[in-house]
């Protein structure tokens, strides 16, 4: 594919996933990778393969079924698609030992989305887990 080709074809993949994302549909997340692969670097955690993110997806669900993202900005890379936005949702279920505060949280974030030739194969988010906790577990003063 020429470079613009490949380009626009690559960030309309990204788009796809994001809004699958917000949109609960992980079969149509999941059809967005050549392998599905999650590298979540704030928590030093990956999920490699479909049943395992399939898994993360469960997990992270049940305890914000609201999740969403709201896109900044898209900048593109030799091989990577990268994402600015807010990641939101509101503590509902129990996730990592700490059981739902039923409080929201919005926290800014960078997802590297990693591209071999046409084929999503990783998302590489980056982000300061501390800061979804302090939101999700102190009280306002």
């Amino acid at each position: 594919m020429p470079d613009a080709t490949r380009r626009e074809h690559r960030e309309a993949v990204v788009r796809r996933h994001m809004e699958a994302e917000n949109v609960h549909d992980f079969d149509a997340v999941i059809a967005t990778f050549g392998h599905p692969r999650y590298e979540l670097i704030g928590t030093d955690r990956v999920h490699d393969g479909e049943e395992a993110v399939r898994e993360y997806f469960r997990q992270t669900r049940t305890a914000f079924p609201d999740q969403r993202n709201e896109l900044i900005a898209l900048h593109h890379a030799d091989d990577a698609v990268i994402a600015e936005f807010f990641l939101l949702g509101t503590h509902e279920g129990a996730l990592g030992g700490l059981e739902p505060t039923h409080r929201s949280f919005k926290t800014r974030m960078c997802a590297f989305f990693l591209f071999d030739g046409d084929d999503l194969v990783c998302e590489r988010v980056y982000f300061d887990s501390s800061s979804i906790r302090r939101q999700l577990t102190e009280t306002a003063d």
